[in-house]
């Protein structure tokens, strides 16, 4: 018994498995388009036995681009700008905010008391109980400066 010269149906879902497979171990998505095109071009080749094995691979060409594509324009469409733009960014809601400094800023670094927690802060030296305004971020370095 020998390889068959056109493949067969399973021969397909045997390969979108192994590449759905292939896609769990972290692929990213890349592998999961190909495997659902050949699972396609499987259960086409099981509905249409005789389809010959160029067409079979063109077919798989033309699904692989085609439902990449069309993931890649639904992705694209879905990516809109959010209503919360400083929702993971702790520090967004204290821009323009006054707070005293906790430890002096000296040489550019001290530390600003915000409700119960202490801020790392960059700005002009100042000494302990100054008034400053957030004016950035870096991280979890707020940006100040002295309120006149």
């Amino acid at each position: 018994m020998g390889i068959p010269a056109t493949p067969v149906f399973w021969d397909w879902l045997a390969l979108g498995t192994l590449l759905l497979i292939l896609e769990i171990f972290g692929a990213g998505g890349y592998l999961l388009w190909v495997g659902i095109a050949a699972a396609a071009v499987g259960v086409l080749t099981y509905l249409i036995p005789g389809l010959h094995w160029t067409l079979q691979l063109v077919l798989f060409g033309v699904l692989s681009i085609l439902t990449a594509w069309l993931w890649w324009k639904r992705q694209r469409s879905a990516a809109c700008p959010s209503d919360q733009p400083g929702l993971n960014e702790r520090g967004h809601d204290l821009l323009g905010k006054t707070f005293m400094v906790h430890v002096a800023i000296v040489a550019g670094r001290g530390k600003i008391k915000v409700g119960d927690s202490v801020w790392m802060a960059t700005g002009a030296d100042a000494e302990v109980g100054t008034q400053v305004r957030v004016i950035g971020q870096d991280g979890s370095t707020l940006h100040v400066e002295k309120v006149e």
